[in-house]
């Protein structure tokens, strides 16, 4: 099946990645069940209240990401595509807007590279944005590293 794609230019993307040392299905299992996510989701230091964690295409994940220091973020999506173990796509219903296509090559065995794709309508928006998401991507993904990890126990 074919790979979700938002339309978009370069300047209207931010596109992270990673080459990590896990299996496909172990990966796919950090991004799709909840009890997993909520521990990982997001930037160093925060966590995460799930309200509603519908995954299939058309459902919503509702949460609530706290900061370490102060504030409260809701966030609402709505998924797209779901393909199992290698896409992930949803629809940021929440500000700020924007889309997100995950996939999960699998690489060898134990290996699986994670491409994080946010699409958003405009180059301003996208540029607001960029300066902190590429870190704070960054600090994601070695969050669901050591998620994986914990699975792997």
């Amino acid at each position: 099946m074919a790979t979700v794609t938002f339309p978009t230019t370069a300047d209207c993307e931010i596109v992270s990645s990673r080459v990590i040392n896990f299996s496909q299905e172990l990966v796919f299992k950090a991004w799709t069940d909840p009890n997993h996510l909520k521990n990982w989701w997001g930037p160093k230091g925060f966590t995460n209240t799930f309200e509603e964690f519908d995954f299939r295409p058309g459902g919503r994940w509702k949460f609530v990401m706290h900061a370490p220091d102060k504030g409260n973020f809701q966030n609402e999506c709505e998924f797209v595509k779901i393909e199992k173990p290698s896409e992930i796509a949803w629809i940021r219903i929440s500000k700020p807007l924007f889309n997100i296509v995950a996939t999960f090559a699998k690489i060898a065995d134990d290996q699986t590279k994670i491409v994080f794709r946010m699409v958003f309508d405009t180059a301003e928006e996208c540029a607001k944005l960029r300066p902190y998401v590429v870190d704070k991507n960054e600090e994601n993904f070695d969050r669901l590293e050591d998620e994986l990890d914990k699975m792997t126990l």
